[in-house]
């Protein structure tokens, strides 16, 4: 994956924004599907995040990787919760799989180093 995934999730968003004002109710639809899906149950939602990145990983989907490295951390994920599922993701889908493994942790590391507070000034 090139770029910023923080790029990538912006540039899906406008024009998933866009989808869904020209097919609103097959995009409402997804969206009742993600919500629900990602529901805790006897899963929590940490590890339905995890799950989705790993899926993410093996079908080789950049905006799908974007999305759920973020919401892996906004479901406090660690990066070795990350590294362990993309180890999974990389056993179940080979050398592809490995080469979308590290832009996942990429995107993970990206979200991590936006999320952390600016380093105080010194004086």
């Amino acid at each position: 994956m090139s770029g910023s995934s923080k790029d990538r999730i912006a540039e899906l968003d406008k024009f998933s924004r866009e989808l869904a004002h020209l097919a609103p109710d097959a995009i409402k639809a997804f969206g009742t599907l993600s919500r629900e899906a990602q529901k805790p149950g006897v899963l929590d939602h940490k590890v339905k995040e995890l799950m989705a990145l790993a899926i993410g990983v093996t079908s080789r989907c950049d905006g799908c990787i974007a999305y759920h490295a973020r919401n892996s951390l906004r479901a406090g994920a660690t990066r070795q919760e990350v590294a362990e599922t993309l180890a999974v993701a990389v056993q179940m889908g080979g050398g592809p799989a490995m080469v979308h493994a590290a832009d996942a942790l990429k995107a993970y590391d990206e979200f991590v180093a936006a999320a952390a507070p600016p380093p105080a000034a010194t004086a």
